[in-house]
């Protein structure tokens, strides 16, 4: 489906997509999930098709305007992955309501906080995640609905059964407009404050024609989705989602058995997996020796991806399939991506020097553009802004996936937005340049930069040189004091079941590496952490924000061990 067919009456609704593979492939599996094990052990499914899973969320979309839940509305929905989930997405698009979604690996304070901030008015929760509401009633008092997706105790408000109207009668979606809110989906905060991003009924429908297009997904394709958020686009494509057996919230300790499984069940062409995901599934298929040959393509993301982890699972693969790594944000994505058979030939070699992590050209008409390095606000966009090319700088990037706004955060807002002649420009935070054959390349953080009172340090190109020793799992780089008096400290973390015995050679073998190379001869502190704190969703990126308070706390000694 074009954008055209989803503008008829200057409406965009991405329920349409839906509507239209009901009408189309009504009997194709829309959404497949594991319902456990028959007597014999094998793996047993539900699902729905097309024509299913859009009466299903008709009924539901009924059933939730009768009680008030509309055109609107906030509403958080903390339901797992899984059929139930898919209906309500699509119910809450037709009516116009407006789903609140937070991660909730963040933890419970912070998670309910990001609730509070928003005023949500209704909630719809499985049992536990009502408990909320009695261990934090003061975080909630705005909402008046309350729908419990299961089987409802003691608190008081609907069952999903029992709103959903049948038989079924069809739904008119909303006719709502290309800036008209379609949800609030908040960060992790891993690198900051988690803040809620507005997505508009018409961001939706850009990422949809965005991806689809660029990766070349056909109707007849299969998704494995690792990550919740990523299986709201199957519908829209036309693709059958299947829901891998996993705690989405620890990719890191997935049972890859249970992934290869559901991929050679399946006939899966098409899988999402967090780094820590693919590093997990990888080190399993190459030691198993299992080939995946169904599979057409793996995009990872959420942290950079080393080259070894990629091309471990990428050996597996078969007919020209690749790993792509695309590069985004919550606040834009995809923004740019990369294959590996780019990066295995020409950027990996780069990368280990210490040239950063090449994350693509940009996709879908995505406008890049590499900004001098400040920390204040920048209200209006001028081209006085841009650095010359081949410089590190702040990447910005203008275009229909970008939101345009947080909500209710003027500061973030201010931090993050530049007004650019009618629309928004997003500055990504990240550092990074363009090379000569418009690539990006990463470079880190722009606040996990090191400034020292003589030079500028940047996280990833520092630590690809230390990360080239064998005996090193990963590496990060960290600050101790204040800029423009911070003193660079590399922490490292050994790979798992490593001895850890002579780590006074090893402290000075890295030392040796780091006076040896112009990126890293002014780091004199090497500070050794047994596990280094990750984010949430993805268990891949260094929470380096913790890390630093770590160094910080240890005074920036010679030499720690922990």
């Amino acid at each position: 489906m074009h954008a055209s067919e989803n503008n008829q009456n200057n409406s965009i609704n991405v329920a349409l997509y839906l509507k239209s593979m009901a009408k189309k492939r009504p009997y194709h599996k829309a959404v497949i999930c594991p319902a456990g094990r028959d007597k014999n052990g094998r793996s047993a499914y539900t699902h729905l098709t097309f024509q299913q899973l859009d009466r299903e969320s008709d009924c539901m979309a009924h059933g939730l305007e009768m009680i008030g839940i509309k055109r609107g509305v906030k509403t958080v929905l903390m339901v797992k992955p899984g059929i139930e989930f898919f209906c309500l997405i699509f119910a809450l698009f037709k009516t116009g309501a407006v789903p609140v979604v937070v991660d909730p690996g963040m933890g419970l304070r912070r998670m309910v906080s990001c609730f509070k901030e928003c005023s949500p008015e209704a909630f719809i929760g499985i049992p536990i995640a009502h408990m909320l509401r009695k261990i934090y009633p003061f975080f909630f008092k705005t909402v008046k609905t309350w729908i419990t997706v299961g089987r409802r105790w003691c608190w008081g408000g609907f069952n999903l059964n029992d709103i959903s109207i049948k038989p079924w009668q069809p739904f008119e979606i909303k006719k709502t407009g290309q800036d008209e809110i379609a949800a609030i989906l908040f960060t992790t905060g891993s690198t900051g404050p988690a803040k809620g991003v507005v997505y508009t009924h018409g961001t939706f429908d850009a990422q949809v024609r965005h991806i689809k297009s660029h990766f070349q997904i056909t109707s007849d394709e299969v998704d494995l989705p690792t990550f919740p958020l990523f299986a709201l686009f199957d519908p829209a494509f036309g693709i059958t989602a299947v829901i891998p057996d996993m705690d989405p919230t620890k990719p890191a300790f997935v049972n890859p058995e249970k992934i290869v499984e559901a991929i050679t069940n399946h006939g899966v062409t098409n899988m999402f997996a967090s780094p820590a995901l693919l590093n997990r599934v990888g080190i399993y298929i190459k030691k198993k020796g299992i080939k995946l040959p169904s599979l057409k393509r793996v995009v990872s993301a959420g942290a950079p991806v080393a080259p070894e982890n990629s091309g471990r699972f990428a050996s597996m693969l078969c007919n020209g399939a690749q790993i792509h790594t695309p590069y985004g944000a919550t606040e834009a994505m995809p923004v740019a991506s990369i294959g590996s058979n780019e990066i295995f030939s020409e950027t990996a070699a780069l990368s280990k020097s210490g040239h950063g992590i090449c994350v693509g050209r940009p996709v879908g008409g995505i406008e890049v553009k590499i900004i001098k390095i400040t920390d204040a606000p920048l209200e209006q966009w001028s081209d006085d802004l841009i650095i010359p090319d081949g410089g590190v700088g702040e990447i910005t990037v203008k275009g229909d996936i970008v939101t345009k706004q947080y909500y209710r955060r003027p500061k973030d807002q201010a931090d993050a937005k530049i007004k650019d002649h009618g629309t928004i420009r997003h500055r990504m935070g990240d550092l990074g340049r363009i090379d000569k054959k418009g690539r990006i390349w990463f470079y880190g953080r722009k606040n996990h930069r090191i400034v020292t009172w003589k030079e500028t340090l940047f996280t990833i190109p520092c630590e690809a040189i230390f990360n080239n020793h064998k005996r090193v799992f990963r590496s990060a780089l960290a600050g101790a004091g204040i800029r423009p008096n911070q003193k660079p400290v590399i922490c490292i973390e050994l790979h798992k079941g490593d001895s850890r015995k002579g780590l006074n050679l090893l402290e000075k073998e890295l030392l040796a590496i780091a006076s040896g190379n112009e990126l890293t001869k002014n780091i004199k502190t090497v500070l050794f952490k047994k596990t280094f704190p990750v984010d949430i969703r993805h268990n891949s990126k260094i929470f380096r924000e913790k890390l630093s308070q770590w160094v910080n706390r240890k005074g920036a000694v010679k030499s720690s061990v922990r």
